[in-house]
């Protein structure tokens, strides 16, 4: 029974990971959205196809897929969290990346603009540029392996074709890892691909995100990798009006044929990129979010997989085959709804129509047999003739003047173009066999030619120290750090000033270059301004070249309230142009006087005033009212912390003597009594409740204190 077949929704792979629904399938695995039920996340589980699980090639390469890409480690690639077995079901799982491919998003909007290319092409690289690092090539950049989050970040997928660096060769039996669109012209020539390969395939996808299209274009996948290896890339500004010249010429440079001529790697492409956003002052986009459209909803028909012939072929694995001849190509890659094509159901051959093909079948068996015999009489030719050849000398020649001398021995040529210190740009330094070495016609000749001495290149001003860096390095230079910044007002401090010599100086292979770095803006010292007002010390302060702090309010009484103290930080201080600085400005706060007003309106003046009141308990002035305000504390003038402004107000508690003349004594002593005073009488009689007061003291509205004596004088 075939395990592949039971696989549906639900399904659970070594009691852990739970099956959704399929994400995408190819020729070598399919892919479903699942869960981690252990730890309850969503995951992507990548199913190796059951054919494939007897080959231990297949299997080998699968499982070393989990490994490498595991140990990568950086967030620009896909991770991979698990490798397993479930009876006769091999899998991955892998992290799940909602979104979309960058084929999804060419097919929406292509082509996309130039920032929106650099957006998704820098992170693209710096993934590549840590598999790089590690000593792994991925061969297999595409768009269909470029995802893009929903949040809009970018990872590389799929690293399931890697290989370490220092394999020999990327060939597993007759058949070449990649697909056709991308691959660079070594890895269809010879099968053999390091990082310049993944680099040409970069610049292959960054072409056609700015021009919608990818480079070359076939009725075979033969026919597209003869252009890649015979013909150049053209420069995307041939079809993408508006791309800036750096950004054309660099991506030309990561598409040349010669892998010599490409940057190095994936970091210094990276680094070129980065520094051509720096000068052409871009910033970095929001990555649009393609939609995946929805998966076919039936299995793609098995690929057809050609018999092993001799020459570069494209094996299956999620890749495209291409066939050495006009033989048809399977696509393994996931289908797309848009991309299948039906085809109508061929009809029966009638017997006449078969003997007409047998008959032409046997013109074509006739034909072939002729040439086949004059193949044989030309090898016999040149075995009697000569198999052997001398490598011509070369050295000092122009490359054009070598190449035609190798070709005509009957070698060929292969230039790899390196600087050199002592020959001139486009001569030929070096022959690799030397001059005079006898080899097998058709054998290669490396001829390695000279560009001259290394030139600085030009850094813009403002460039990162390290992508300074990888662009000396690229240029075959030894970048240094200068000891001693140099002040700017424009260039951020720790960024690069200028190089030392200056761009366009030629120098010896690995000579080193300064890289003054800028320490920002010259120091100023902070001026006087004490005893100024706030205005006039600000406008100095500004002139000089300071921008201000929120002013910082000191309490001090030697001083007007609003006199400037000083400064934070404090005068003559070296600071940075620009630095912020704070006014020390003296701040008071007097106290009022609220004397012989009612306790609540001298409470709410001192409140609104700022000042936390403390009522006391009242106390006897015969000068003021009861209830008025009889005194504070601190007193009226004084200069209080604004900070701290506590002040204690009280109030009067005088009683106001009432008119008592012409009232009987028994109506006086009442009134009195209703005031909390007494009365104390003296008559020329005896004096009675009746007796009439002619005379007070304290006379009427004067004050005397709670629970006093008033007197008074009756009659008869």
């Amino acid at each position: 029974m075939d395990p592949y077949a039971a696989l549906t929704s639900g399904t659970v792979l070594e009691g852990r990971y739970r099956l959704g629904g399929m994400i995408a399938r190819g020729g070598m695995s399919t892919v479903y959205r699942g869960v981690d039920t252990r730890l309850d996340r969503p995951v992507a589980i990548k199913v190796m196809s059951p054919q494939f699980v007897s080959d231990p090639a297949f299997l080998s390469r699968f499982e070393r897929e989990a490994r490498l890409a595991a140990s990568l480690g950086h967030s620009g690639v896909v991770a991979v969290y698990d490798q397993g077995r479930d009876g006769d079901l091999v899998f991955l799982v892998m992290e799940l990346v909602d979104g979309g491919t960058l084929r999804d998003l060419l097919r929406e909007s292509a082509p996309l603009s130039v920032p929106v290319t650099m957006s998704i092409l820098e992170p693209l690289l710096a993934a590549l540029g840590a598999a790089h690092a590690a000593g792994l090539v991925h061969r297999d950049v595409k768009p269909e392996n470029v995802l893009i989050s929903s949040q809009g970040a970018v990872k590389i997928a799929d690293f399931g074709l890697v290989r370490a660096v220092s394999s020999q060769t990327m060939a597993t039996g007759n058949v070449i890892l990649g697909t056709v669109a991308y691959l660079s012209p070594e890895q269809v020539a010879t099968g053999a691909a390091d990082a310049r390969s993944d680099v040409y395939a970069a610049g292959v996808v960054a072409y056609e995100m700015l021009t919608g299209e990818t480079p070359f274009s076939g009725d075979t996948p033969m026919s597209v990798a003869y252009q890649h290896v015979h013909s150049d890339v053209p420069r995307p500004a041939d079809r993408a009006l508006g791309t800036p010249d750096a950004l054309d010429d660099l991506i030309f440079a990561a598409t040349r044929r010669d892998p010599a001529q490409r940057p190095r790697d994936a970091s210094a492409f990276l680094a070129a990129l980065v520094g051509i956003r720096s000068q052409l002052g871009m910033q970095r986009v929001q990555v649009p979010v393609p939609h995946r459209l929805p998966n076919p909803t039936a299995a793609p028909a098995p690929p057809v997989y050609a018999p092993p012939v001799a020459g570069p072929q494209v094996g299956p694995g999620d890749t495209r085959m291409l066939a050495a001849g006009d033989g048809p190509v399977s696509v393994a890659d996931p289908p797309h709804p848009t991309q299948a094509q039906t085809h109508p159901p061929v009809p029966a051959r009638s017997p006449t129509v078969g003997l007409r093909q047998l008959k032409r079948r046997r013109w074509l068996i006739a034909i072939l047999v002729v040439l086949l015999l004059g193949l044989a009489a030309a090898a016999g030719g040149w075995w009697l003739g000569g198999r052997w050849a001398a490598t011509p000398p070369a050295v000092g020649l122009s490359q054009a003047q070598a190449e035609t001398l190798v070709r005509d021995a009957g070698l060929v040529p292969r230039v790899t173009v390196e600087h050199h210190n002592d020959i001139a740009a486009g001569r030929v330094a070096r022959s690799d066999p030397a001059a005079g070495t006898e080899q097998l016609r058709g054998s290669t000749v490396e001829l390695l030619v000279s560009s001259g001495r290394p030139e600085v290149p030009d850094i813009a001003p403002g460039t990162d120290r390290t992508a300074a860096t990888a662009a000396l390095t690229a240029a075959d230079l030894t970048a240094v750090v200068g000891s001693t910044p140099a002040f700017d007002d424009v260039v951020p401090a720790g960024a690069v000033l200028r190089t030392d010599p200056v761009a366009g100086t030629r120098l010896l292979v690995s000579a080193p270059v300064t890289l003054v770095l800028s320490g920002g803006p010259a120091p100023v010292k902070v001026p006087d301004v004490t005893g100024k007002s706030p205005e006039d010390a600000a406008n100095k302060l500004v002139v000089d070249g300071f921008t201000l702090a929120e002013e910082q309010r000191v309490f001090d009484t030697s001083v007007a309230p609003g006199t400037v103290l000083g400064t934070t930080p404090g005068v003559g201080t070296s600071v940075p142009r620009g630095t912020e600085v704070a006014l020390r400005i003296a701040d008071a706060l007097p106290v009022p006087d609220v004397r012989g007003k009612q306790t609540k309106d001298a409470v709410k003046d001192l409140e609104k005033a700022g000042f936390t009141v403390t009522v006391g308990d009242p106390a006897f002035d015969a000068d003021i009212d009861a209830g008025d305000i009889l005194r504070t504390d601190p007193g009226p003038g004084a200069m209080v912390d604004p900070n701290n402004a506590k002040i204690f107000i009280v109030p009067s508690n005088a009683v106001q003597v009432p008119d008592l003349v012409d009232d009987r004594v028994d109506q006086a002593r009442k009134k009195l009594e209703k005031l909390g005073l007494q009365l104390s009488v003296s008559a020329f009689f005896s004096g009675s409740d009746d007796s009439t007061i002619w005379d007070q003291s304290p006379r009427a509205g004067g004050r005397v204190a709670p629970g006093g004596t008033v007197s008074a004088s009756a009659f008869p």
